[in-house]
């Protein structure tokens, strides 16, 4: 079994990939803490990255080669101010030089020192090769696979000492929805207390609310920048961004300064179907313009599904509990994270090995799951809504036209985010015993439908809209 946190589920990075961009940002930083414990990292007088699969056929839509040499500088995704990345990247570019670690000068010419190759290497479509090159002629090679939602792992998947032992430290392990399940019944808990607890285990209860509380922060000051925010977005296919246009016909009259202060005003504003729908889709839309904008967003699980836990959350904050406060949104958090690693446990959230049911699948129902518990759901309820979600993501290729993650990416989180709070009302209507299809059914479906799937709707841009949409018609 493996142990998954909340944190890990939920990570602040840099848009527009997590697979894509956060992942090899990370093994890149990885690769330069690997040189620095062998001692040989003064010795370097080179660097050569070898880009394999899907990284290297939407690599540049997604900003892979970019994330790379970010990583390689030492830069955190988590912390870098956005406005910086374009002068550290063209300084790169125009020098052929690159500060390793923000400490060592080297040479590096990103058109020949990042090499993207169409082959895929046998153990995921997501892999990197990094090379160092040392001053006496050796070589340091270090292979990575980018698996989705930022994680990154070597093809030996060995599960270090202190990794099993962390696990162990769990008090309540869960691998599936049924285990999960049965331990809510034995300690009569909710599916967010159980994992409150499996999180003090890892960190105190004033480490895990501030993580939370900067979760959550992010995912506000996301939504506020994209609602205010006009114009196209980067890449070539002059997306026009919608959610300022859409936010400027639902926002009220009232003043406010700050994220807080527009979440205050928006709960104030008239509430129809039309606009709550209007709403729910403005939010996801931000987020993901955001994103596709190499901006800061919370993988949940994934960047190109970063807007639809967001959403649902500030549905609720607005529209349903005007009193809802941080309380609601940690047990929100828990919720998704816990339903998110169920599903990396069983399945995959990268959209490389499932197409987008793995993304845009599992952020609603992580969201659906969340909804419904703050509604009022039992843990029954809770599961169940997680599994309509996916039910009906099942089979949803991944598939960006010009390999960049705008379309249909963007508009998708909007349907997720829908399909999430659908999913939770028919999930609070309902009587779990009367379920058909349990969370691990749905679930073991999604891998096997993922294994299934061509590989040409697996983010590579080789089917699908990518294909049949021409970027001349755009």
């Amino acid at each position: 079994m493996e142990c998954i946190s909340v944190f890990d589920m939920l990570k602040i990075g840099v848009g527009p990939s997590s697979s894509h961009t956060l992942g090899p940002w990370r093994a890149a930083e990885r690769f330069i803490g690997e040189l620095l414990e062998k001692k040989v990292f003064h010795n370097i007088t080179r660097i050569k990255v070898d880009v394999y699969g899907s990284l290297s056929l939407t690599g540049k839509g997604h900003a892979t080669d970019l994330a790379i040499m970010l990583g390689l500088t030492g830069a955190d995704p988590v912390t870098i101010p956005i406005e910086n990345i374009n002068g550290i990247i063209k300084g790169i570019q125009e020098s052929k030089k690159l500060l390793l670690n923000n400490s060592l000068e080297i040479p590096f010419d990103p058109k020949l020192d990042i090499i993207l190759k169409r082959e895929f290497l046998p153990f995921h479509a997501n892999g990197l090769t990094f090379t160092a090159i040392l001053s006496n002629g050796k070589q340091i090679k270090e292979t990575y696979y980018s698996i989705g939602g930022g994680f990154v792992v070597k093809e030996e998947l060995k599960r270090s000492k202190k990794k099993l032992e962390v696990f162990k430290a769990f008090p309540f392990p869960i691998e599936k929805g049924a285990d999960l399940l049965a331990t809510c019944k034995k300690e009569n808990k909710s599916v967010s207390e159980l994992v409150l607890i499996n999180e003090r285990s890892l960190r105190s209860d004033s480490e895990i609310d501030k993580g939370l509380q900067h979760i959550w922060d992010t995912m506000l000051e996301c939504m506020y920048l994209g609602c205010h925010t006009e114009g196209s977005l980067p890449g070539g296919l002059n997306v026009r961004r919608r959610a300022y246009d859409t936010h400027q016909k639902l926002k009220g009259d009232l003043p406010y300064s700050t994220p807080e202060e527009w979440l205050q005003t928006i709960r104030q504003t008239e509430v129809k179907f039309r606009s709550i729908l209007k709403w729910v889709s403005c939010f996801a839309l931000s987020v993901n313009e955001v994103n596709a904008s190499l901006g800061r967003v919370v993988t949940a699980p994934t960047n190109g599904s970063a807007g639809v836990i967001p959403a649902v959350l500030m549905y609720y904050m607005v529209i349903e509990n005007h009193e809802a406060n941080f309380q609601h949104v940690k047990q929100f958090l828990l919720v998704a994270g816990e339903i998110g690693s169920i599903f990396k446990k069983g399945a995959t959230i990268s959209a490389a090995m499932g197409g987008c049911q793995a993304e845009i699948g599992v952020s609603s129902a992580m969201a659906a799951a969340a909804l419904t518990e703050l509604m009022g759901g039992s843990p029954e309820q809770v599961l169940m809504a997680a599994e309509i979600a996916m039910e009906h993501h099942l089979g949803l290729t991944c598939d960006p036209i010009g390999g960049l993650v705008q379309i249909p990416c963007i508009e998708r989180n909007c349907m997720g985010a829908i399909k999430a709070i659908n999913a939770a009302e028919l999930a609070l209507d309902s009587d779990p015993a009367n379920a058909k299809v349990p969370l691990d059914k749905v679930v073991n479906t999604m891998w096997e439908t993922a294994k299934d799937m061509s590989t040409k709707y697996k983010e590579t841009s080789e089917g699908g809209l990518a294909v049949g949409v021409y970027l001349s018609d755009c």
